[in-house]
């Protein structure tokens, strides 16, 4: 009888004991939540086998295949590939000489940015008309963006995960409900620490800590007004917004976004959503040339023609002097683990926002 009365006993206690541990501290504390961003990728609505929205297939010519129209019989360096390389930064001082093949269809990825129903918008998945992304008509029919094995997706990811230069993050104030709550402020912010991950060493799992970054990242403190409905968090456009994403090694950038919000579902344990606006052009070039040429290659995405495509279908903010539009409606999917986000006190983040002095003298002391 002892034996079964401590048997259960230890039953009881391992499942209260594991009760707790489960649940844990919460993740509100003092009205805020943060999460920090595991996965991203532009957003591409795909169909499996492609001929939806690509009928005519894949972009074909990339910069090997460009290059072996251009010069079939080689040539000096000056005279072929620093000219090609010349041409990936500045792309303007030729125009383009390659077909490049855009999406078709009418189902879309993004959000309603203008708050109309336009003939170049598309509809989402679930029927939500008066999508807004352009920049999918350049995406949607090449390799690298595409999932799950497209060059960019990839290596975003991974350096994502791999670089703190990534570590986007945002943090929820003045909240009362995770599920509706007619009024919150959304802080966009970069951290400093390592994110946690699971066993597999593959996914980002909830529940890791992160300092801010406050002095090299102190100008991507970003601050948004917005609302929880039915668990879903929408935030109001702010003007002009920076994002940092590095997508390859020692090539750190940041994309400029006009009119950016967020549409996030929230859990105790994640935010999934969208964040869209408008991006910039030249940006969103420079941010492809982060990756190396080999790479742009394995996906045949040359940057020039890239760059016109982009150029064909951008949809707002017009040039003040040529009125050529100068930046394109896109979306960015966020998967977002939850991290509870360490503040400084006052006089560190102050502290923390100075150069450091260098020391050029010792003391008595040392010497």
């Amino acid at each position: 009888m002892k034996n079964m009365f401590a048997a259960s006993l230890c039953v009881a206690l391992a499942a209260t004991g594991g009760a707790a541990r489960a649940e844990g501290p919460s993740p509100v504390q003092d009205g805020r939540i943060g999460y920090a961003v595991a996965e991203s990728h532009f957003s591409v609505y795909q169909t499996a086998d492609g001929k939806a929205e690509c009928p005519q297939g894949l972009n074909p010519n990339g910069p090997r295949e460009i290059f072996k129209v251009l010069y079939p019989n080689g040539g000096k360096m000056e005279d072929t590939i620093l000219v090609r390389q010349g041409l990936n930064a500045f792309p303007a001082d030729h125009g383009p000489q390659f077909p490049y093949i855009e999406t078709s269809g009418n189902v879309g990825l993004g959000l309603n940015l203008d708050g109309k129903i336009g003939p170049k918008d598309y509809t989402s998945p679930d029927g939500e008309k008066g999508i807004d992304n352009a920049f999918y008509r350049v995406t949607g029919c090449n390799t690298g963006f595409r999932g799950p094995d497209g060059q960019v997706q990839l290596f975003a990811n991974k350096f994502l995960r791999g670089f703190q230069y990534n570590r986007m993050m945002i943090e929820l104030s003045g909240v009362e409900s995770l599920a509706n709550d007619s009024s919150v402020e959304v802080t966009i912010m970069r951290g400093r620490d390592p994110l946690l991950l699971d066993s597999t060493g593959e996914k980002v799992a909830p529940g890791g800590s992160q300092r801010i970054d406050m002095r090299y990242g102190e100008k991507l403190i970003q601050h948004l007004r917005g609302k929880i409905e039915n668990g879903v968090l929408t935030t109001d456009p702010v003007k002009d917004a920076t994002w940092a994403w590095q997508i390859e090694s020692n090539h750190p950038r940041a994309l400029q976004i006009r009119d950016m919000r967020l549409r996030m579902k929230l859990t105790p344990t994640s935010a999934d959503g969208l964040m869209a606006g408008y991006f910039d052009v030249n940006t969103l070039l420079d941010w492809t040339n982060g990756y190396a040429t080999h790479h742009l290659a394995y996906d045949r995405l040359d940057a020039p023609e890239f760059y016109w495509a982009m150029k064909r279908v951008a949809d707002a903010y017009p040039d003040a002097k040529t009125g050529e539009n100068t930046a394109l409606s896109s979306a960015i999917t966020l998967n977002m683990a939850q991290v509870f986000i360490q503040h400084p006190d006052k006089a560190v983040a102050e502290d923390a926002t100075q150069e450091p002095v260098r020391k050029t003298t010792r003391t008595a002391a040392e010497r």
